[in-house]
């Protein structure tokens, strides 16, 4: 496995003979400020020349052999890959683990806010490889049902193409810096107004050059379900070829009347849109007690509702590039702070804290005091993302999105650079 759990008494040097790579690659890797500080709990990615690994559920007629054939490996290979399994007997819904050279593919999409797009670009060329679409989060609309651009698009957008990233314009019910459940429920409530931002959606998408359209509508009151349904669909047609991508919150059932999961009506999305993406995100949210943002458990949870209404092939999940940061004991009017992946990692070495690692969730937190105040924090690591990848592959997904990509994670693309196939436009 090619994840190093940092224990008292190891250092860089230590580790990088035990598998015989250098400290500065490890440094680089995992984003560490130097060499010289980790802390028991770390969890560092350590490039390797092994094999991929491949999940699969065994399905009816599924043999050793015919799985060797599958995957191009041998059944000797599965077989020591999966101690303690009788894979001469194998079960239907027995998961397994395969070595394989044939690679995962995905389909990816990253998110971008084009704030001070001079400081995003120099890491979007590092990364550009292991992206299928950027969204580029730079629209809203008026309550009269036309196009509002927020932010200057432009820079990302040229270079998306240049990057041969397929740009999306990602456009949300967004106003003051927060969601409108009154402006969706506005416009989506009349045909007038629904068919003006179809219009003025799909001329500014021609206009500019853009790939398709990601929606992100928030809050949308459950009473405009429907509306919605037919938003997409009208949506849909007027881009013809162009990509339709549908972000939806996240639910293991459907509840209608529910004032943020009620007006997705996911089987109905899944038939109209071109991709849809579960906000498989924020289960632990600023205003909550402190929870992981992002437990693999939940998301299973997610995952296996969204696949029973929407084909998998259609469906990404999303993973968060961020952590947060709570005061506790927790009260609802304390702060809570947003930080990077990187920056929690960072925070966890700099204070000396403990990282600890959550089985269940399948994701890593931990304390610290600041100013007379205790401080939880619950952020993602290559394990947790490992983990989220696995059920991709499990359940057969299209692929996934993150959000946002000005948040550094170098631990995931160099993982996604020896583990995926990433689809290109």
């Amino acid at each position: 496995m090619p994840v190093h759990v940092v224990q008292v008494g190891d250092s860089l040097w230590r580790i990088a003979d035990i598998y015989g790579v250098s400290v500065e690659t490890i440094v680089e890797v995992n984003g560490l400020q130097d060499s010289s500080s980790i802390v028991p709990g770390l969890a560092l990615y350590i490039p390797q020349r092994d094999v991929p690994i491949r999940y699969y559920t065994v399905q009816s007629g599924d043999t050793l052999w015919k799985l060797a054939q599958r995957f191009n490996t041998s059944p000797r290979i599965i077989f020591t890959a999966n101690p303690g399994i009788n894979l001469n007997r194998l079960n239907i819904g027995q998961r397994i683990r395969i070595p394989s050279p044939t690679k995962l593919s995905m389909t990816t999409l990253g998110f971008i806010v084009p704030y001070a797009p001079e400081s995003f670009l120099p890491l979007y060329a590092d990364i550009a490889e292991y992206l299928t679409y950027t969204a580029i989060v730079a629209y809203s609309f008026t309550a009269e049902g036309n196009i509002r651009r927020e932010l200057d698009d432009t820079a990302v957008l040229v270079r998306s193409k240049q990057l041969n990233v397929s740009p999306l314009l990602c456009i949300r019910n967004y106003i003051n810096e927060q969601f409108s459940a009154d402006l969706a429920g506005q416009v989506l409530g009349s045909p007038t107004l629904r068919n003006n931002l179809v219009r003025s959606m799909v001329r500014t998408v021609n206009e500019l050059g853009y790939a398709g359209v990601s929606i992100d509508f928030e809050f949308v009151p459950p009473a405009r379900r429907n509306d919605f349904n037919n938003f997409l669909r009208d949506l849909k047609q007027a881009l013809g070829e162009l990509i339709l991508h549908v972000n939806v919150h996240s639910k293991t059932r459907d509840i209608p009347t529910n004032r943020i999961i009620g007006a997705y009506d996911y089987q109905m999305i899944g038939e109209i849109a071109d991709i849809v993406a579960v906000m498989t995100m924020d289960y632990g949210y600023p205003s909550g007690p402190p929870n992981p943002v992002s437990p693999a458990n939940w998301m299973e949870e997610v995952i296996k509702y969204s696949v029973s209404v929407i084909d998998p092939r259609k469906l990404q999940v999303a993973f968060p590039l961020y952590g947060y940061d709570w005061i506790l004991p927790f009260k609802p009017e304390n702060p809570t702070r947003a930080l990077t992946i990187l920056g929690a990692q960072n925070q966890a070495i700099q204070n000396g804290s403990l990282i600890q690692y959550d089985a269940t969730f399948k994701a890593p937190f931990y304390f610290y005091w600041k100013g007379g105040e205790q401080h939880m924090v619950w952020f993602e690591d290559i394990r947790s993302y490992m983990a989220k990848y696995e059920l991709v592959d499990l359940y057969q997904l299209l692929g996934v999105t993150f959000w946002q990509l000005r948040f550094p994670f170098p631990q995931n693309w160099a993982y996604m650079e020896r583990n995926f196939t990433i689809v290109r436009k």
